[in-house]
Order: structure tokens, then sequence, then C-alpha cells
């Protein structure tokens, strides 16, 4: 008999991709391809996702509990008999032996009606410090699993819960893909803004780009991935430094985990599964964390990977006038302190989470196979 899963998280890219991954690897470990089923909101960045993959799908009109702003959340109970009729039917057309969640508020809804109903659950963590849905289901599923080992001192958990911190499941490319043509040559630079939250360390990373009168070396060059939202004011900012012709710059880059090991540093945010791939592939990195990241998420992740000799962080409130060009100069002018940083990377990074992970899940849906036969 055929596992059948559902998957439930998304809303941002930070909950949907690990979901994704995870149905990659379901398929690939599996003896026989399970039955899958993502379950997201309407609103979320699955929406624009789903449609291009191959991953039958259900969006319902879920959304997140705003905790600043507490008058808005009418919408929640304006909403649940539609999402609960919504998660009714997926339930009836699965009858899921299993079901997934990856965070954010897509996944609580799923998760509480496959505990009501008495199918088994699992919970897949991707920060150090675990969010709200983790938070409360934690005492509630069979399995959590976490990107961060740390992540377990915050959370309450049943004593037959079983916990596992394989890392998060990011998606590493089988061998290493060439790099497009534009690709600079040399030792890379890449910097990560991204479409959300990423305008203060564009600004700052600028302004020490105008003032600088070094370079860290002639054959380094800078990729900045900006995010559609920043590519025109980080083009501008860059076209006014002596060091034009040394930067790229580019909204968006498909497949970006598989360059990674094209890159000698990174600067960034501290997003959980950029930093999970930045790790996989031994990348060293200076990571700026989103200030505005819920429960300071972000800060939490670069403060263990600055902890274990993998990252330097600095806060964006605490920046001074040349810190973070000067933290690159610093780190490719010092090849042992360059190549100590990679090793503690490549120590906490795990490219094999997403098929470890997938193997756990398959064993808790197959007990549950078990159990119906």
């Amino acid at each position: 008999m055929r596992t059948r899963i559902m998957l439930a998280g998304g809303g941002t890219g930070g909950h949907l991709y690990p979901a994704l991954n995870l149905a990659v690897a379901l398929r690939r470990r599996a003896r026989e391809e399970p039955r899958l089923l993502y379950v997201g909101a309407e609103r979320g960045l699955e929406a624009t996702v789903l449609p291009e993959r191959d991953l039958p799908h259900r969006l319902l009109p879920m959304h997140p509990i705003l905790r600043s702003r507490p008058w808005r959340n009418w919408r929640l109970l304006a909403t649940m008999p539609a999402v609960w009729w919504g998660l009714r039917r997926a339930f009836l057309d699965l009858e899921p032996h299993l079901v997934v969640g990856t965070g954010g508020y897509a996944s609580g809804p799923p998760l509480l009606y496959g505990a009501a109903s008495g199918c088994a659950t699992a919970l897949q963590e991707q920060n150090a410090a675990p969010g709200l849905v983790t938070r409360w289901m934690s005492r509630r599923v069979d399995q959590v699993h976490l990107g961060f080992p740390e992540a377990r001192g915050r959370l309450r958990v049943e004593a037959d819960t079983e916990v596992f911190s394989f890392g998060n499941p990011v998606d590493v490319a089988a061998g290493e893909p060439p790099p497009p043509p534009w690709w600079p040559e040399g030792r890379v630079v890449l910097v990560v803004g991204g479409s959300q939250g990423a305008r203060g360390l564009n600004r700052g990373l600028l302004e020490d780009l105008r003032e600088s009168d070094s370079w860290p070396g002639e054959d380094v060059r800078v990729v900045w991935v900006t995010g559609p939202a920043h590519e025109d004011e980080v083009r501008d900012g860059v076209a006014g430094t002596r060091w034009a012709d040394r930067i790229r710059v580019v909204p968006f880059v498909e497949g970006l985990a598989a360059l990674l090991p094209q890159v000698e540093i990174a600067v960034c945010r501290a997003g959980a599964m950029f930093v999970s791939e930045l790790t996989a592939a031994g990348v060293p990195s200076v990571l700026v964390p989103f200030p505005g990241a819920a429960g300071g998420h972000q800060e939490e992740n670069a403060r263990r990977l600055a902890d274990a000799g993998a990252a330097e962080m600095r806060l964006e409130a605490r920046l001074d006038r040349g810190e973070l060009w000067g933290l690159v100069r610093e780190i490719l002018g010092d090849p042992e302190r360059h190549e100590s940083m990679a090793e503690a990377a490549r120590a906490r990074g795990a490219p094999d989470a997403a098929d470890r992970i997938a193997d756990e899940l398959l064993r808790l849906a197959r007990r549950e196979v078990e159990r119906e036969a």
C-alpha cells in the first residue's frame, strides 16, 4: 500500500522550500512513490511557486496571527469555516497516514486537524529560535526535526515524541553544475539581499564601497543578488563607486544553492534555509540578521553560526562605517582565518539532511500503514 503524506507550511519561502525539498526527498527515498499533497495558503508564496511544480496542492484562505496588530485578526475568524471545510475535503480525499508541518501560519491548521483526526504528525523547524506553530504543536506531534540543535532547549515535548537534529532539508545538486556564462572568474564575494528587509544591508555595504580605497585582491569579484525590489537602487549605487567594473548586480539567480561551491565568502541576512545552504557548501559568511524577523530568529541563527566559528555576525543597528567591507577584506586577506571559517561551516553543514529526515518520516508513515492493514 502506498503511503499517503500531507505536507503543510508556507506563507514565506523559508517555510515553503523546506516542504518542497522534503517532497523531492520522500519520492527519492521511498520504496514505492508516496502519494503527496501540499496544503498551503492562498495569500502565500506557494500560490506563485506551486503551479510550476509537480506537486498536487490545495490552497486555503489562511491568515497569519498578527501579534503586533491584534485588531486585524478578525480575518482568522471570518475565514475559519472555509479553512476547516477545505481541510475536511483535503483529508477525505487523501486520507493521510502522516501530516508534516514545516512551520509558518499555514502549517498550524493542517497539523491541528491531523492530530484531531488521529493520524501521525511531524514538525520540521528551520530556526535556532523555534516559531510560534512549532512551540504550540511540539507537544502534540510524533516527530520533531530541528535545523539547529540549539532549538531543542526551547521546546516542550512529550516523552514519546522523537526529536531529531539532522539539519535543514536543503536542495543539494548532484555534482557541481557549471556556473552561468556571466558568472565572473576568480574569487567571488556573494552579496545576497533579497526582496524583504535588505535595504539596511545594501545601503551599509554601498556606503562602505563608496569610501573604500582598497580592494581585497585583483582576482576578487562581487556578485550582488539584490532581489527585484532593490535592483535599481543597488545598481545606481554601485555605478557611483570606483569598483563598478568588479561588481555584477543581478536581481535573481536561478539555482543559487548549486553555485555556492563557486563562492569564497557571502554577505547576507540570516534566514535559516540560506545559511543552511551556505554551511552545506562550506562557505564562510558575514551575517547581518534582518532586525524585523519574528521573534529575533535571524539574530539567533546568526549568533549560533558565529559561536561555531563559521560566520561573523554584525547587527544592522550597530554597524560602523566601513565595517562590512572591512570584514570581507580581512577574511579574504587571511587564508588561515578563511579556511578555519570554511571548516567550521562544513562541520555545521548537513547536505544529507533532506534524505535523513525523509527516512524517518517514511518510517513513521509506514507504521501507520501497518496499523491500517
